[in-house]
C-alpha cells in the first residue's frame, strides 16, 4: 500500500479554516476507504509569515515541496499587504516553479444547489475550464522605469510560445476526449490582440486535426460571458488563456451557485513536479475567523487532488457525499442561503463518509 504525502500550505484568510477542514474529510475517509493511505505535513507560509521573514515562503521552498506527491492549498492574499508581492510570493512561485501549466476548473449545479439562472438545473451546466497557468498575461514579463516621474512607464508583456500554447491545447482535446459530449470551445482575443492570440488561434486549429473526434467552436471572450449566461447547455470543455480562463471560471462559479463551491487543480500532467489543489475563492479576509467560510470548494479539490493521486474510487466516495449532503438542503452554508458554519458541513460529509443518513 503506497502512502501519499501531501503538503498542506493553509495560507491566508479562510484558507486555514478550509484547509483544516479538507484534512479532518479526509482522515474519515481514509478510515472508511481500504488501502488509502495520506499523510499531511503542514507549512505555514503566506502573509504573516511574510510579516516576520520579509518574504511569503522561505528560498528553499520549492526545494521542501518538490518531494511530496501533491499539494493541498487554502488561499493566499491579505488587505494589508500588495496582492502582487503575496501571489507571486506564493501560489504563482509554486505554478510557475512546478510548471503547474494546466489548471482545471470544473463548474456543475450540483444536486441541491440554487442556480442563479431561469430554468437551469443539475445536467443543464456542467463544465471544465482548462487555464493555460504558466504564461500568457501572467507571465511576469515587462518592468517598470522612470518610478516616480511624470514620465513613469509600466510594460506587462503577455507571452505565448507555441510550445506552451500547443501543450495546454492538446490537454484541453484529451480532456475533452474523454467527455461523453467531446466538444471544446477555444476562447480568444484574436480580433485585437493580433499577435499571441492569433498564434493561440492557430495552434487551436492545427491541434483539432488531431482531435478529429471532438467538435470545437471558438468564441471571443466578451461573447464568451453571454454565452455562458443564455446558453449553459452549449458548453462543455472551454479552454482559455491565463487572464481570461481566470475570470471567465469565477464567472462560471457564481453560475452554479458560489464560488465556495469551486476547485481547482494545478496540474503538472507529467508529473515532474507535485501538482496544487485549492479552492478558488480566495482567502475572505471579510469572514475569516467567523467560521462560516464554505468548505466545499476544499472538498472537492481534495477529490480531484485524489483522483490525480490514482485514488478514483476514494475521490468518487467524497464528490458522492458532498452532493449528498448539498442535496439533502438540511445543511447548507451562509453563501448558498443556509446558516451551517464551517465546522456544521464538515460534520455533515464527514457522518456521510460514515454511513449516516441525513
Amino acid at each position: 500500500m503506497a502512502t501519499h504525502r501531501i503538503a498542506a500550505i493553509p495560507g491566508d484568510g479562510i484558507g486555514a479554516e478550509v484547509v483544516a477542514a479538507g484534512i479532518e474529510v479526509l482522515g474519515v475517509l481514509q478510515e472508511r476507504t481500504p488501502g488509502l493511505s495520506l499523510t499531511f505535513e503542514s507549512f505555514p507560509w503566506g502573509s504573516d509569515f511574510y510579516r516576520t521573514h520579509g518574504r511569503m515562503m522561505p528560498e528553499d521552498g520549492l526545494r521542501r515541496l518538490k518531494g511530496f506527491d501533491a499539494i493541498y492549498f487554502g488561499a493566499v492574499g491579505d488587505p494589508d499587504l500588495p496582492d502582487h508581492e503575496t501571489l507571486w510570493g506564493l501560489r504563482l512561485a509554486i505554478c510557475q516553479g512546478f510548471d503547474q501549466y494546466a489548471n482545471v476548473r470544473p463548474a456543475r449545479v450540483l444536486a441541491g444547489v440554487p442556480c442563479p439562472l431561469v430554468g437551469v438545473g443539475p445536467g443543464d451546466l456542467d463544465w471544465i475550464i482548462v487555464r493555460e497557468n504558466s504564461e500568457g498575461e501572467y507571465s511576469g514579463a515587462g518592468g517598470r522605469v522612470h518610478r516616480g516621474l511624470a514620465e513613469e512607464v509600466a510594460v506587462e508583456t503577455s507571452v505565448f510560445t507555441a510550445a506552451g500554447v500547443r501543450r495546454i491545447m492538446r490537454f484541453a482535446f484529451a480532456l475533452a476526449h474523454n467527455r461523453p459530449r467531446r466538444h471544446l470551445t477555444c476562447v480568444t482575443k484574436s480580433n485585437a490582440q493580433r499577435h499571441g492570440m492569433v498564434l493561440w488561434d492557430e495552434i487551436f486549429a492545427e491541434t483539432a486535426r488531431e482531435f478529429a473526434d471532438v467538435t470545437t467552436d471558438k468564441m471571443l471572450v466578451d461573447a464568451m460571458t453571454t454565452r455562458m449566461v443564455l446558453k449553459p447547455r452549449s458548453l462543455d470543455v472551454v479552454v482559455a488563456s491565463n487572464l481570461h480562463a481566470d475570470i471567465l471560471s469565477d464567472l462560471a462559479a457564481a453560475l452554479s451557485g458560489s464560488l465556495g463551491l469551486a476547485p481547482t487543480a494545478n496540474l503538472n500532467p507529467e508529473q515532474s513536479f507535485p501538482s496544487m489543489f485549492e479552492p478558488i475563492h480566495g482567502s475572505g479576509f471579510d469572514i475569516a475567523g467567523k467560521g462560516i467560510a464554505n468548505p466545499i470548494g476544499a472538498f472537492w479539490s481534495a477529490a480531484m487532488m485524489l483522483d490525480h493521486l490514482g485514488e478514483g474510487p476514494a475521490a468518487a466516495t467524497l464528490l458522492g457525499a458532498i452532493e449528498q449532503v448539498l442535496a439533502g438542503r438540511r445543511v447548507m452554508p451562509a453563501d448558498l442561503g443556509g446558516q451551517a458554519t464551517t465546522a456544521e458541513v464538515t460534520v455533515a460529509v464527514c457522518g456521510v463518509l460514515r454511513g449516516a443518513n441525513l
